[in-house]
């Protein structure tokens, strides 16, 4: 099995994106979301988004965002991937796909039982990854909350995927083993208090994702 990609989300100072650069993540998350403890302007996500190295990708995460709020926050930021996290349907994303020329689209889907991994390969034509997550509650992710991960025992998965939610540290190696999951995608877990990411968690979780 190859490396996780990882994903180090919810990220909102320079020494965040530093420290998830020197920790060999793959991907960095910028939320724009209001309602979220991680949320970053379009002004603050751009500057960050020019921090990260070419050969990161940076995904902007959106949810349930109006078209022209989308267009402008594309156009602002320019990441390599909008990751939609509220209730988009695939007709939705196909609809961005046709207009988003070269932007990866990927959808969050809340997993509460076996019905939810057969219902998120409904974004199999729509959707260039599904991002397997806890239910949303208040907010649609950041609760630091895992699923069953059992669930995605010998699962034929129609189209690339991610595993999100609960993930950190400590348990993040047993997750890739029991999934097998390809890209792993942690937030609450690498903080110290909502919102404030904790350099050295995101260095341990790179690690031992990277040494699973």
């Amino acid at each position: 099995m190859s490396e996780p990609q990882i994903k180090i989300c919810g990220l909102s100072t320079p020494e965040a994106i530093d420290a998830a650069v020197a920790a060999r993540a793959t991907h960095i998350g910028l939320v724009h979301y209001e309602p979220s403890p991680r949320h970053v302007t379009l002004q603050q996500a751009a500057a960050l988004r020019a921090r990260v190295p070419v050969e990161m990708k940076v995904v902007l995460l959106l949810v349930d965002t109006q078209p022209q709020a989308l267009v402008e926050a594309v156009q602002a930021v320019r990441p390599d991937v909008i990751q939609f996290h509220g209730r988009e349907a695939p007709e939705w994303l196909s609809l961005v796909r046709q207009y988003s020329r070269g932007l990866a689209l990927w959808k969050a889907v809340g997993v509460s039982d076996a019905g939810s991994l057969e219902r998120a390969q409904r974004y199999r034509d729509a959707a260039d990854m599904v991002l397997y997550d806890a239910p949303a509650k208040k907010l649609p992710g950041g609760q630091g909350l895992a699923f069953d991960w059992s669930l995605l025992g010998g699962f034929k998965h129609e189209m690339p995927w991610g595993l999100a939610g609960g993930l950190g540290p400590d348990n993040v190696a047993e997750a890739i083993r029991l999934t097998g999951a390809p890209l792993v995608d942690a937030s609450t877990g690498l903080e110290s208090a909502p919102g404030i990411k904790d350099m050295a968690k995101i260095a341990a979780f790179c690690r031992a994702a990277l040494d699973a």
